[in-house]
């Protein structure tokens, strides 16, 4: 379709109503990198999504959905933005059964909405990616985000029954199921977890729940380098005990947590019964003195201080996956790549092996060499490196997502195929332009 962006905005005022229609929004809607859509469209229901989507879809155009924004730097730099789909209004938690351990919420309902709903009732959907309370469901899921209890709990594909979702030719339609025991057949729900809205536009979300825990308890053992934390990660994943959390902190993310100074340091979590959480801690200053240093006890406020500080730091953001065996050994060479970058705060997912590190600043083409470098340490162990968050700049001159095996590619392009042919969807964003 070539048309200006006022017969665009006219067009799609006759769906969704005036009011609802912004020509020429901006690039804040999309990101910093240049591509200021033609039209924003704030539906106010899952119909008037659906029509905007079929409309868009039937004149060639493309749609970006967007949730709370939180993740617009992610991925490649987009060649082409139409539409920008704010999904803001859809913000209705339409049903929680307290006895089933479930909720469906709509796409736009944030974190803390859907956190304050559920404390009434003692339960609680554990995912925590940096700034959780103001993400959205259909942003976590279609990122796939995570944070620090997913060493518990597991991520949005693990917690997701079932999703209300609109095609790419705007067809509104079901996948999964509201109950816990799943149905057998395509996993729709598990597919769209982490495709970046290239797929599908996620319109609702069933999600398994679990119950507040009756005591929690936080633990911060400070040590002399990544070595010694390494050694801790391994005694602590190889126990039987069940953290919550467990996080390693470098010297940087220390400072920026208002935490005593050490060269690194392990912060671990727990939460079930009274008497469970009080031997676990137990179990974890025995651990640590037998490598000649005790825990200091966290205060009930700290994980909203660490939330904030993942949220907040860095405008180039790196996530490495890895083993667990190498979370040490991975810091340490990314604190060598990294030397002399302005910024560098380091945390991880110890006993995952997922490595975050937040940046400041720094030249482009030294970042780029930098993350090469790092791509290729960790590439031995099978672990890969994306960049989250980065200036436009950097994710141009450097794959954001990596190099990914061939047969998984040819899958995710069959995939995209099948789902949407016509590339109306958040297209070239994904990994390899998809």
């Amino acid at each position: 379709m070539s048309v200006t962006t006022r017969a665009l905005a006219d067009a799609l005022m006759s769906i969704v109503g005036a009011a609802a229609v912004r020509e020429h929004p901006g690039g804040e809607l999309v990101g910093a990198d240049g591509r200021a859509p033609q039209v924003a469209v704030r539906p106010r229901d899952l119909g008037e999504a659906a029509r905007v989507v079929a409309f868009a879809h039937d004149e060639k155009l493309t749609v970006v959905p967007r949730g709370a924004g939180r993740a617009q730097t992610l991925g490649f730099v987009p060649g082409r933005v139409d539409v920008v789909l704010d999904l803001g209004d859809l913000d209705a938690i339409v049903e929680h059964n307290p006895e089933d351990m479930t909720a469906t919420v709509q796409a736009g309902v944030t974190g803390g909405a859907l956190a304050a709903r559920l404390a009434a009732h003692r339960q609680a959907l554990p995912l925590d990616p940096p700034g959780w309370g103001s993400r959205t469901m259909g942003g976590i899921a279609a990122t796939a985000a995570s944070g620090p209890l997913r060493t518990r709990y597991g991520t949005m594909r693990d917690l997701l029954l079932g999703v209300r979702f609109i095609q790419a030719d705007g067809v509104l339609t079901w996948g999964g199921a509201r109950v816990v025991k799943s149905v057998t057949g395509y996993d729709i729900p598990k597919l769209l977890v982490g495709s970046l809205g290239t797929l599908a536009v996620l319109g609702e979300l069933t999600v398994r729940l679990h119950p507040l825990p009756e005591a929690e308890a936080t633990s911060l053992v400070a040590l002399a380098n990544f070595d010694a934390a390494q050694e801790l990660i391994a005694r602590l994943v190889d126990s039987t005990l069940q953290p919550s959390r467990l996080e390693l902190l470098d010297a940087a993310a220390l400072v920026a947590s208002s935490l005593p100074r050490a060269a690194a340091a392990i912060i671990v979590s727990f939460g079930s019964v009274e008497a469970a959480v009080r031997a676990q801690q137990a179990a974890v200053t025995a651990e640590a003195s037998r490598m000649r240093t005790r825990p200091e006890t966290m205060g009930p406020g700290f994980w909203r201080t660490y939330d904030r500080m993942l949220a907040e730091t860095g405008t180039t953001r790196l996530a490495i996956s890895t083993l667990s065996s190498r979370v040490g050994a991975t810091a340490t060479e990314a604190a060598a790549a990294l030397a002399g970058t302005p910024g560098v705060v380091m945390t991880a997912a110890a006993a995952l092996g997922v490595v975050r590190i937040a940046i400041g600043g720094g030249d482009t083409a030294a970042l780029a060499a930098a993350i090469e470098r790092l791509r290729g340490f960790v590439a031995g162990d099978g672990g890969s490196l994306v960049i989250e968050r980065g200036p436009a700049a950097l994710r141009a001159r450097i794959d954001p997502w990596g190099s990914v095996p061939a047969p998984s590619l040819h899958l995710m392009r069959a995939l995209k195929q099948e789902f949407d042919p016509e590339r109306t969807l958040n297209p070239g964003r994904f990994v390899a332009g998809l």
